[in-house]
């Protein structure tokens, strides 16, 4: 009986341990509320890292702006007003134009996967922290970073090749994204996703870099931007997920292989559905004669890219970190055939 009362008893404190370790990770995101990314991480995947865990890690995926400007997350992350972000890296290209590098090589990867690979596996991740150990006094881990799709180019007006971009007013990320419109003959705008649609709305912009084809549709763009560029030309923006340092090095390592675990298959998940959506959309949209989606002949994709590879050269020249990123990316491509 008084080694059954102590069993009960050891487990009930072990059970009260877990309980007071448990730990709920507020993270802000680059999406809008009623995006359909925002709305696959709130109500299917958030839920899964407290499954995962058996509610030792929760996470509270907040939307765009939520707590701090999207721009300034990473200070929120490093000083503990938020535990983490799922942010776009692009955004914080004001810090360092290695941030562009990582954040979003435009026009330079044929699919998301790729990019995924290059994060994960081929420096992209190691650069990423760098930077965050140099512009955060190491008060940031980076858990991953990729991209969930290549986007679709919005636009109020057909746009069918390089040469129709001269005088479109573009939204586009500042730094090498916005470079390479430039160069192209385009006048790119920053605004952070939130806005996009009022811009578009109101004539602010003609086009916009936006998001996945399906996440356009969801928040209502297709609506007064009839002339989507679908497969895209341009971007494959890089979200990453960061923590707070204090917040990783209190983890078990069990709770931070957990948390790595769901980074990865939520995020490759993510790439799938939105790949499968993409493709079911477009098809009903060409069937449905309201949407004009424009599909760019390969000699001006061609053309686009050698404006874009230029624009990376050039780039890469900015600091140190962004040629040793530069050079980080030319390595793997050359790796998986993409240059020679």
């Amino acid at each position: 009986m008084k080694k059954g009362f102590v069993a009960l008893g050891a487990a009930l404190l072990v059970a009260m341990t877990g309980m007071a370790e448990a730990k709920t990770l507020k993270v802000q995101a680059s999406s809008a509320a009623g995006d359909w990314a925002h709305r696959f991480m709130t109500e299917d995947w958030a839920n899964r890292l407290a499954v995962m865990s058996g509610g030792e890690l929760k996470i509270e995926v907040l939307p765009t702006k939520a707590v701090v400007p999207h721009r300034e997350t990473i200070d929120a992350v490093a000083n503990g007003i938020l535990d983490g972000d799922l942010n776009a890296v692009s955004y914080f290209t004001g810090r360092d134009p290695a941030f562009a590098m990582i954040g979003d090589l435009i026009a330079g990867y044929d699919t998301a996967e790729q990019v995924q690979t290059f994060c994960m596996h081929g420096g992209g991740k190691e650069i990423l922290q760098k930077l965050y150990d140099k512009y955060t006094n190491g008060k940031i881990h980076v858990i991953g970073c990729g991209p969930y799709t290549k986007e679709a180019l919005v636009a109020k007006k057909p746009i069918r090749g390089v040469d129709d971009l001269a005088g479109v007013k573009i939204r586009s990320p500042e730094g090498l994204a916005a470079e390479v419109f430039r160069r192209a003959g385009a006048s790119p705008v920053s605004l952070p996703f939130s806005e996009v649609y009022t811009a578009l709305d109101k004539g602010i912009v003609d086009a916009a870099d936006a998001s996945a084809y399906v996440n356009n549709t969801a928040s209502g763009m297709h609506k007064i931007a009839k002339f989507p560029i679908y497969p895209g030309i341009h971007s494959m923006a890089v979200l990453q997920f960061v923590v707070n340092k204090d917040v990783w090095n209190k983890l078990s390592d069990a709770q931070r292989m957990m948390l790595e675990t769901w980074y990865v298959a939520a995020y490759s998940t993510m790439r799938r559905e939105a790949d499968l959506q993409d493709h079911d959309l477009v098809a009903k949209d060409k069937a449905g004669g309201d949407i004009t989606v424009v599909d760019w002949p390969q000699a001006d994709r061609d053309k686009f890219r050698k404006i874009a590879v230029e624009a990376w050269k050039d780039y890469g020249k900015k600091s140190p970190l962004a040629q040793e990123a530069l050079d980080v990316h030319i390595a793997y491509m050359k790796r998986i055939g993409l240059l020679d």
